[in-house]
């Protein structure tokens, strides 16, 4: 706790010092609209851009499941994996040092050259495996492999929604997108213990990755006949 106090007010003085503040100037007209911290009209008039609410569900559904087990993984990793708390910490910094990795090197790369529409699907696909792979995982050394392909489908699908979605919308309308992509998370995190415990406890951890596979294969099916609005670009 004092180690994050101490971060925050550190976080606190960079933006005080260094973070200027905002050079454009406030329209008028959105004045009102924007003066509700959570705003429903608000984020019902920024789905109904086409395409919109297809590529948000896709980003929504897509993750959910990882997103349960991710968040049962403490409890995962001590009494399926058998691992000690130390061990557990340990496997979660592969986890980050693989994100490093992939976010900085492999996603970069990949945006460059192919298009969005054709990335979103293959992170799909690639969610799907991830799926069957944690359905038929026993170890921490299956977990370590499957970790790989997980942490680039997280990341990908992650980065190509988010740039799909502000794209598809005014740029008035590009914060309000990103806010209602940033909402995703925290929504897992509502929602998912209560869920996670269920899955878990009646079903055991294969009951994720058979939710992963069958949410994927059906995501990933639909976007191969469903005929995007969303114009197809390359990520630069």
């Amino acid at each position: 706790m004092y180690f994050g106090l101490v971060g925050s007010l550190i976080n606190t003085m960079i933006s005080i010092v260094w973070i200027p503040s905002p050079a454009k100037p406030k329209s008028e007209h959105r004045k009102t609209e924007q003066s509700s911290v959570f705003n429903i009209r608000e984020i019902l008039r920024v789905m109904k851009f086409p395409g919109v609410m297809e590529i948000f569900l896709v980003k929504v559904l897509s993750g959910f499941p990882i997103g349960l087990f991710l968040i049962m993984f403490s409890i995962i990793s001590i009494e399926f994996f058998g691992l000690e708390a130390v061990e557990s910490g340990y496997l979660m910094s592969y986890f980050g040092v693989l994100q490093m990795v992939v976010q900085g090197l492999v996603i970069e790369k990949l945006t460059s050259r192919c298009t969005e529409q054709t990335l979103l699907r293959l992170s799909i696909l690639v969610f799907a495996g991830v799926g069957l792979g944690m359905a038929l995982m026993r170890t921490v050394w299956h977990y370590c492999i499957i970790v790989v392909p997980l942490v680039f489908a997280f990341n990908m699908q992650g980065t190509i929604t988010d740039s799909i979605l502000t794209k598809a919308v005014p740029s008035s309308d590009t914060g309000a997108m990103l806010g209602i992509c940033a909402s995703v998370q925290p929504l897992t995190r509502t929602v998912g213990p209560t869920l996670g415990v269920i899955l878990y406890k009646q079903f055991g951890v294969s009951s994720f990755g058979y939710l992963q596979l069958i949410v994927n294969v059906g995501l990933f099916v639909y976007l191969l006949k469903s005929k995007s609005p969303l114009r197809e670009t390359k990520s630069h």
